[in-house]
């Protein structure tokens, strides 16, 4: 199994997004990854038990392919993780983080609900084709799977974060 995971991370025609739990079977692969050896490894939320809500996340410049053009991004996106506080971030890996209501880097608890050094709750590799993310962004593709969204979002079919996975599909219609 190791083997196939290796031959399949260091093609250069393919990509991966681990959610949630996918994040952390990635972190647990990091070395099989190239461009992914300081990812931080993900521990127990500062809470000490399972957080369920909304957070407001902002997308950080990246390479990461699902997220280009969504730089400077703060989106709203559901988190569920008992495990999602990541530790000994290298911050040039880093694609999400946790902010406040006022777009600063959320530090402290529910802002930041897992308690991740620097907000930091996504990763990606330095090529940008893996991309680890705690949040759930796959939850809310659509204005209207959201609790809440803004009124110009009402004339709207497409969430914001539709725009990863068209990214995705730009990237493999251009490679």
């Amino acid at each position: 199994l190791r083997s196939a995971f290796e031959e399949f991370f260091q093609r250069e025609d393919t990509f991966t997004l681990g959610v949630g739990n996918g994040a952390q079977v990635l972190s647990h692969l990091q070395a099989l990854i190239p461009g992914a050896e300081h990812w931080p490894a993900f521990k127990r939320n500062r809470s000490d038990q399972l957080e369920a809500r909304v957070a407001l996340v902002e997308v950080v410049a990246s390479p990461s392919i699902f997220l280009q053009g969504m730089e400077g991004s703060r989106l709203p996106v559901p988190v569920g993780h008992a495990e999602g506080r990541a530790v000994e971030v290298d911050a040039s890996q880093v694609a999400l983080r946790f902010v406040d209501e006022r777009g600063a880097v959320a530090s402290t608890y529910p802002a930041n609900p897992n308690g991740s050094e620097e907000g930091a709750t996504g990763f990606t590799s330095t090529d940008g084709r893996v991309t680890a993310l705690m949040p759930h962004p796959e939850r809310v593709f659509r204005v209207v799977q959201n609790s809440w969204y803004p009124a110009e979002w009402q004339q709207q079919e497409a969430g914001p974060w539709l725009r990863m996975f068209r990214n995705a599909r730009r990237w493999v219609a251009d490679n």
